[in-house]
Formats: structure tokens, C-alpha cells, sequence
């Protein structure tokens, strides 16, 4: 309110109507009013004790970094720094990290008007706060719109399932509570295979995070987890495991090392399942929270042993592949005759070979009928699968020669299609990308069946 005979100042939380200094009853109110981003703009300062010195303004004042919305960049983070630069001298914060929208799936802003909003709550109480968290980070980029469904939570939650799998796993073979969370001195190549992979994958992230690539950091963590330790490194431990003896020991210390280590990683995006399993586990420390976070360490960089270690898994892709393609069931096995220039380390993956791809020995001798085999060939060895082990010959080309001709027809009716110039004039671009990819995958199924049965001649 102001006096207009004296021109006092007064802020009153009730109606004024006579001037506190000079007893004047020309009194009029301010037209303008005072709109949340006023009050918004001094909350770097006003939630830390403003206008009083505390000690957590002195602590916590300016901050680092501000993460927000493109949108309220004039409303909201430009007041801020200019109000703080006038009631505290120094901008509030450094870095400003500028996020996209949260869109809806088919890519609207979410609005009451349209009535496509989600409450945040009904999606915690049917997924978890964690699958939450883990879709809207996973895939985005900074200053990119997200587009947002149910089917992205589900995937995330069905992510955290996997991840605790792998820790009831672990659990469920570990011996020792007190057990050290430590690197082993004694390793099998398997283990300096995923320890390197490990390795890199803490450099990685660590890199990503600090540029603000959050999506790039999540994504690196999720393929890690899901197919090189869940995938991959459980399944290769389990016969030592279950063998027992000294070999045991040191898998179960690098389960726990590597479960440790990844927890840490992707605590910041799922915070409550990784805290939940790192106090179940061995661990050092009271929580998740406040431990060390993972460095990269020369010493588990086992790149040679790596490089080395993918020949085998590269051969057992190649192997499940080919028998995939030939319906194969896995209670099916087949000696594998391999020739290769890397025998020892072939040698040393034998036992994973006979197990994860389905074979009942493992043979290095070339005293084997190669033309009654189908050849299976990786960048560092040749396979050879015996066909009668494994097939009925007529029967598999019969099947083949049903699935080729089924084939050809799908061939020539998009061909067709595509061809027809009254129907890629008219059609939408993005139908015509879609015939266009069908006849990709029909092609390339086509060059498939092809390749099998050449190898029944």
C-alpha cells in the first residue's frame, strides 16, 4: 500500500486505509501482483534460510547444477539467476542441465485438456518406483522429448526381475556372509573376460555421467547387466558352482565382486531395489548410498584374455544359430569338430562349448567326415556339425523346400506391391516403409533357407 500525501510504504496482510506514518486516508493498493515464479525465483536461497546467514546457506549456497525443463527456461531459471545475483551476489548455480518433455505415446504433451496424463502414483503402486525412474531415463537424451506408455514400465520392471534373479542366484551359492568384496588372486578366463568388460563398463558410464548423457549411462548399464553378467557370466559359472571344489571359490567371489559393482552403477537411476539387494549381499559399509563409487582399474584390464575369451562365445552363438535355423531342439547332441588356430583357448572353453551349445564332445582332429557335415564359420574357427546326429535328412528338406516356396510367394507379392506405381503414389511413406522392410526380412530369410539347404547336398 502506498501513501499518497507522504508516499510511506506499507505491506500489511490486511486491508489498509489509513497511512501508519501521517494519519492520511490517501491510501491505494498496488495493481500488480506478485505471480509463483517471484517466489520460485528465490528458491536457490529462500529454502536454506534466507534472509538469516545459516549455516546451510553458507554450506549449500550456490549449488552445482540445475536440472530442469526446456520450457520454463524465461519463467523460472533466468529469474533465478538474476534474483540471486542481486540478493546474493553469485549465481546460484554452474551447470544447467535442460531435460525434454515427458510426452504421451503418441508423442502429445500431456494436458487435463486432453485427459492423457498419468498419475505417478498409480503407476509406482502397479510397477514399482524403481521401473518408474528406470523408463523415463532409459534412451533419453538431454533436451529431447520422451514419449511415454505402460509398455516402457513393464520392460523396466521386467529388468529389475532379471537383476534380482541374478541376486537370489548368487545368493543362494554364496558360502561365507563375511565374505570379502574383492577381486580373487586365482582367475579363470571367463572371469578376466567379464572383469575387463566390467572394467570398461565403469569407465564408461562414469565418462557418460559426468557429460550428462544420462540415457547413454543407463543403456550401457542395462546391456551389461542383462547380457554379458546375466546372459553370459551366471550361465558360464554354474558348472564350477556346481562342481564345487577350488574353482568354486573364486566365481563366487567375482559373482559378488561384479554384483557389488553394478549395484553402485545403477543405484542412482533404481536407488531401492540396488540398496535392497547390496544389504543382502556381502558389502562394506552401511549403505549403498553413502559407499565408494566403482573406478577403472588397469589392473582387471584384460584385454588379450577378452579378445580371446569371445572366440568360444562367438563359436556357441554361431552353433545355437545354425540349429536354431535347422529346428534342432537342445536335448539333441552332436559332436563339434573344430578346426581353428586358437586351439588352446577353444580347448579351455570346451566344458561351455558342450553345454551352451548343445554338444556331447568336443573334438580338435580332422579324422571326421567334413561332407557329411554342416560348416559353421566365425572369424577365428570352422565347425563342423554332424548332420545325421542331429536331422532327418529328407524330412529337414522337405521342410525347407515348404518354407522356401512360401517364401517365394511373400517375395513376389510385395515385389508387387512395391512395383505398383499407383500404390506408392497414393500409400502414406511411412505404409511403404513397412512393405519395404517386410521384403527385407523376406529376402533375407529366403538367402537363409538357401544356405541350408546347400548344405544337405
Amino acid at each position: 500500500y502506498y501513501c499518497e500525501d507522504c508516499g510511506e510504504v506499507m505491506v500489511s496482510k490486511e486491508d489498509v486505509h489509513v497511512c501508519s506514518k501521517c494519519g492520511s486516508t490517501h491510501v491505494h493498493q498496488d495493481p500488480d501482483t506478485l505471480d509463483t515464479w517471484f517466489s520460485s525465483a528465490l528458491w536457490p536461497f529462500s529454502t536454506l534460510g534466507w534472509p538469516n546467514n545459516t549455516e546451510e546457506l553458507k554450506y549449500f549456497y550456490p549449488t552445482s547444477t540445475l536440472v530442469t525443463g526446456y520450457d520454463i527456461i524465461f519463467f523460472w531459471v533466468i529469474r533465478m539467476v538474476f534474483s540471486s545475483l542481486e540478493h546474493m551476489g553469485q549465481v546460484p548455480f554452474n551447470t544447467v542441465l535442460f531435460h525434454g518433455l515427458v510426452r504421451d505415446a503418441q508423442g502429445r504433451k500431456m494436458s487435463k485438456s486432453l485427459g492423457n496424463g498419468i498419475d505417478p502414483l498409480e503407476i509406482i503402486d502397479q510397477y514399482g518406483a524403481d521401473a518408474l525412474r528406470f523408463a523415463l531415463a532409459n534412451g533419453n537424451t538431454p533436451g529431447n522429448d520422451m514419449r511415454f506408455s505402460d509398455d516402457k514400465v513393464l520392460a523396466s520392471r521386467n529388468f529389475a526381475n532379471k537383476l534380482w534373479n541374478a541376486a537370489r542366484f548368487i545368493l543362494m551359492n554364496i558360502t561365507d556372509e563375511n565374505m570379502k568384496v574383492a577381486v580373487p588372486a586365482e582367475l579363470a578366463i571367463e572371469d578376466k573376460w567379464v572383469l575387463s568388460k566390467y572394467n570398461s563398463l565403469v569407465k564408461d558410464v562414469t565418462d557418460n555421467l559426468e557429460k550428462f548423457e544420462l540415457g547413454i549411462a543407463l543403456g550401457k548399464v542395462y546391456d551389461f547387466i542383462w547380457d554379458v553378467f546375466c546372459d553370459w557370466y551366471v550361465e558360464l559359472t554354474k558348472t564350477r558352482l556346481w562342481e564345487g571344489g577350488e574353482a568354486a571359490d573364486p566365481a563366487r567371489q567375482v559373482l559378488v565382486y561384479l554384483m557389488d559393482g553394478i549395484l553402485k552403477l545403477l543405484h542412482p537411476f533404481m536407488p531401492f531395489i540396488t540398496e535392497e539387494i547390496w544389504q543382502a549381499i556381502p558389502h562394506e559399509g552401511e549403505s549403498i548410498m553413502v559407499s565408494n563409487w566403482p573406478v577403472y582399474k588397469e589392473e582387471l584390464n584384460f584385454s588379450a584374455e577378452e579378445q580371446e575369451f569371445e572366440k568360444v562365445m562367438d563359436a556357441i552363438k554361431a552353433v545355437r544359430a545354425r540349429r536354431s535355423e535347422m529346428n534342432v531342439p537342445p536335448s539333441k547332441k552332436a559332436t563339434l569338430h573344430i578346426e581353428t588356430a586358437s586351439e588352446e583357448v577353444f580347448r579351455q572353453g570346451q566344458a561351455f562349448l558342450e553345454r551352451l551349445a548343445w554338444a556331447d564332445a568336443v573334438d580338435f582332429s580332422k579324422d571326421f567326415d567334413a561332407d557329411s557335415c554342416v560348416q559353421v564359420i566365425t572369424s577365428s574357427a570352422r565347425i563342423f556339425i554332424p548332420l545325421a546326429q542331429l536331422v532327418d535328412h529328407e524330412k529337414e528338406i522337405a521342410r525347407l523346400n515348404k518354407e522356401k516356396a512360401d517364401c517365394e510367394k511373400d517375395i513376389k507379392f510385395l515385389s508387387g506391391k512395391l512395383n505398383n506405381p499407383g500404390f506408392v503414389a497414393k500409400a502414406p511413406e511411412k505404409v511403404i516403409a513397412v512393405e519395404r522392410e517386410k521384403l527385407a526380412k523376406a529376402e533375407e530369410r529366403m538367402a537363409k533357407i538357401l544356405e541350408s539347404l546347400k548344405s544337405f547336398e
